[in-house]
Parts: structure tokens; C-alpha cells; sequence
């Protein structure tokens, strides 16, 4: 399904708490290509297994319903910076990550960029770590706010960061310390010398578990339309 250079921007977020039983790898294997499976096969703790071929099922089954394209046979490919993109020429940009029990994939339709990142809520993360991707200005508002709710931020502004960089197909071969983030009404808005790029939206997005989900996206026609859904029983994702 091609994209129209003029579609209004929209983003569907699907967030998937999937069982690590063993029992439903199988079924999930055989949306995934061969290569796919030879990857799944390479890992050498069962966890780790898991959290990948989940997160391909996933993609997989929500770029089937946007292209019309069977889920095993939706053509990926990684580009030369490892980011997977559809050799369809299909227009459809997407994002996925994966962490303890969650998988998160955003599909977006009439952006140039997309990045969508999860976090555990309640890791620790050590100040050199903090030190290691903040910014001066970042970690003097840290400083300042209580110890619960800096420890919350810490992981907001990691994804948030992470989610920017992958929605860039950069990685952490960006120093993350460069992408700077302040809070507007409550919502995140990334800085830099006190201006913005108009064109990226940043937003955390309600789990409805314990992990901190953040999305980023550049949209040339202003802020996308954004649902965000539960995929349950390996079904259509729904409200």
C-alpha cells in the first residue's frame, strides 16, 4: 500500500506484554523469515530468544495489515546503520524495541523519522551512567527534584533520548549529552541553545505497566495523529 506524499501524519503505537512461554514461539516463528529464525536460534538464553522473536512477530504482523503483505513475507532488510527499513518502497516508517516482558512497535505513515523506546520504570541507574548522557542543564534540574521523581526522570530522559536517535538511524554513535530535553505543559520538548526543531515531537506514552515508553517523530505537516493500542492474544491490536 503506497503512501501519498500528501497523507496527514499518523502513528499507530502498539505495546505488547507477551508471555516468555516457550510454547508459543513456535506459532510465532512462522511469521518470521528464515533468516529471522536463524537468528532466534543463535541465542543462547532463553529470555533473550524470546524478547526477539516476539518483537519480529509483532512488527511483522502490524506491517502485514498496513501493506497487505503476509506477515512472513513482508520484505525487511537492515540499512548500512542496522536500522530495518520495507525494500517495498513502501512509505511506512516504523520503529521497534523490546525490554523484560514488553515489545513496543510504532508504524507511521506521512513522517520522515520515527524512534519508539522502553524502559523498565524501577531500574537503578548510577550517576556516572546519568553523567554519560545528560546534558549540564539536565542534570542540574535533576538535581533539584526529589529522589523518587529524578529517578523516574533519569529513565524518561534515557528513552526519550534513545527513542531520538533511533528514530535518526544513528544509534548511540550520537553522544546523547547532544540532544538536550526540557518540559513544556508537561510534555517533553528537545532543546538546543534554547531553540527546537519544529518538526520533531517527542511524547512519553502510558504503558499501562511498569515501563517508561517514549516515542519521537518528525513530521514536516506538524504534530501526527497518535493511537496507541494493547496487542492482546496475539490479535489485531485494539483500544
Amino acid at each position: 500500500m503506497q503512501q501519498s506524499e500528501n497523507q496527514p501524519a499518523d502513528i499507530e503505537i502498539a505495546l505488547w506484554r507477551y508471555s516468555e512461554n516457550e510454547g508459543n514461539w513456535n506459532r510465532w516463528m512462522q511469521s518470521l523469515s528464515s533468516h529471522e529464525r536463524d537468528r532466534a536460534a543463535a541465542y543462547r538464553f532463553e529470555r533473550d530468544r524470546a524478547s526477539f522473536i516476539a518483537g519480529r512477530y509483532l512488527l511483522r504482523q502490524l506491517l502485514s495489515l498496513q501493506t497487505g503483505i503476509s506477515p512472513g513475507k513482508v520484505p525487511l532488510s537492515p540499512d548500512r546503520h542496522g536500522k530495518l527499513r520495507l525494500e517495498s518502497g513502501d512509505r511506512l516508517q516504523f520503529s521497534l524495541a523490546n525490554t523484560d516482558g514488553l515489545v513496543a512497535v510504532a508504524v507511521a505513515s506521512g513522517c520522515d523519522h520515527v524512534g519508539i523506546d522502553c524502559e523498565r520504570a524501577d531500574i537503578e541507574i548510577e550517576e556516572a551512567a546519568v553523567d554519560s548522557y545528560c546534558s549540564a542543564e539536565e542534570r542540574r534540574w535533576l538535581m533539584e527534584l526529589p529522589a523518587r521523581e529524578r529517578a523516574r526522570t533519569a529513565i524518561a530522559l534515557w528513552t526519550l533520548k534513545e527513542s531520538h536517535l533511533k528514530a535518526l538511524g544513528v544509534g548511540l554513535r550520537e553522544d546523547p549529552r547532544n540532544i538536550a530535553f526540557s518540559w513544556k505543559d508537561g510534555i517533553p520538548v528537545m532543546v538546543d541553545g534554547g531553540d527546537c526543531d519544529r518538526r520533531w515531537h517527542h511524547r512519553l506514552v502510558e504503558s499501562g505497566s511498569q515501563h517508561v515508553v517514549a516515542l519521537a517523530a518528525c513530521a514536516q505537516s506538524g504534530l501526527p495523529g497518535i493511537s496507541t493500542n494493547l496487542f492482546q492474544n496475539d490479535s489485531i491490536p485494539s483500544e
